[in-house]
């Protein structure tokens, strides 16, 4: 095992591709001769030369549009929008091809890219560079949602979305990017799509989130566990595909459910897992299904109210109690 930051992980990961496969390629603002505006792609250019490390204008519409035709044409291009909220300026190539050339070819044309995008709040970036829409992209049709947490996550999953044959929104917490976590030595470790991770075992209450808010998450379980409440934290990883049987055991375990989210309550992730295990798994409940997600409100830069609008260790054990009293 060694020990890396995660964005380092994610830049092992993407390397080892690049090296195991000639078609893979990476394209974006500031990719080449800045190596991405978080460090991921430093070095790239010297190793892989300027047709396999694309450095583009500032056109998320354009760069994205030609990575979907390189995708169709035999290429795996790892697209980077520098911040997720830009999909706005590129969602036709995302929805409208990407997601269903495969479909509307009977399956003679695939799409295999990788979308990445740093999410989230906590870096005082103001409403246009710190959102959470992974809601978004599991409603459209086509399209596989990755939202990693650890280091080992970020790697492992990354390269499964290189390989898969479908295209991929891989989404990276920007606040996570520094933190340094374990990682196997190993140039071909996987982690498949699709498979949720309990990151701590619980009988009493299981917590489901992704990304960031693993970790807030496993820090409130143990102020909980002072409490005598036993917290399970399924760590979902893909929300597209979804781990379905991983929720329906751990639900069949605890009988408590709360989701965790750091986007918007309104219309998130969590309003359908919460629908789909009161629908399916209602007789496993002992209580109704509780939701802890941000606030319905534009991200403001002032710190304060920042920290206001998004979940934090705290909050999550309030509504923990909440359902226990």
């Amino acid at each position: 095992m060694s020990k890396l930051s995660i964005s380092k992980a994610i830049r092992e990961g993407l390397h080892e591709e690049m090296v195991r496969d000639k078609n893979v390629v990476v394209l974006g603002e500031d990719m080449a001769d800045m190596g991405s505006v978080f460090g991921i792609t430093t070095g790239f250019l010297d190793e892989f030369g300027p047709l396999r490390v694309i450095d583009t204008p500032i056109s998320e519409s354009g760069f994205t549009g030609m990575a979907v035709g390189m995708a169709m044409r035999g290429l795996r291009p790892v697209v980077e929008w520098m911040y997720d909220d830009f999909i706005s300026c590129c969602l036709d190539p995302v929805m409208n091809q990407a997601a269903k050339i495969r479909y509307m070819t009977g399956g003679q044309v695939t799409v295999p890219v990788v979308f990445r995008a740093p999410m989230g709040a906590g870096r005082r970036n103001a409403g246009q560079h710190s959102q959470c829409l992974e809601s978004l992209f599991t409603h459209i049709q086509g399209l596989k949602v990755v939202c990693p947490s650890t280091a080992a996550d970020h790697k492992g999953l990354l390269k499964s979305a290189i390989r898969d044959d479908d295209p991929v929104v891989f989404l990276e917490h920007k606040l996570l990017y520094a933190k340094k976590e374990e990682l196997p030595d190993d140039d071909d470790f996987l982690i498949p799509l699709g498979k949720a991770d309990v990151k701590r075992p619980g009988r009493d209450l299981t917590i489901i989130t992704w990304s960031r808010q693993v970790y807030f998450a496993l820090e409130a379980a143990e102020t909980l566990a002072a409490d005598g409440i036993d917290a399970e934290v399924l760590d979902l990883r893909s929300l597209v595909p979804l781990d379905w049987d991983a929720i329906a055991a751990s639900v069949a375990k605890t009988h408590n459910v709360m989701i965790v989210e750091e986007g918007v309550k309104r219309g998130g992730v969590g309003a359908e897992l919460s629908a789909q295990i009161m629908e399916d798994l209602f007789d496993e409940l002992d209580s109704p299904v509780c939701r802890v997600a941000g606030a319905n409100t534009v991200s403001p830069f002032s710190p304060p109210l920042e920290d206001a609008v998004f979940p934090h260790p705290a909050d999550i054990v309030a509504a923990a109690r909440g359902m226990f009293a």
